[in-house]
């Protein structure tokens, strides 16, 4: 785990960002943890969740709905309104 924390967040990939979350939570919820060490690694991961959150929404923005006419046939894209 420590050689992960040597890895800037920023530059994750999404996948990547969320393995390594994953692997903090089963560590947290197992318990075997030193304190110390579990307050790092706990802002580790808010850092990871933070990273993915912006991942998704950047993917989100880039994402087109397809648009069709009356009998169904696409006509295009436009940009997707996810509000």
């Amino acid at each position: 785990m420590a050689e992960n924390t040597q890895v800037d967040v920023s530059r994750l990939t999404f996948e990547r960002a969320i393995e390594e979350l994953e692997t903090i939570v089963k560590r947290l919820e197992d318990g075997k943890v030193p304190l110390e060490e579990s307050v790092t690694i706990y802002e580790r991961g808010e850092a990871l969740k933070r990273r993915c959150e912006e991942l998704l929404r950047q993917a989100e923005a880039r994402v087109d709905k397809i648009t069709t006419d009356a009998t169904g046939q696409s006509t295009g894209t436009a940009p997707l309104d996810v509000q």
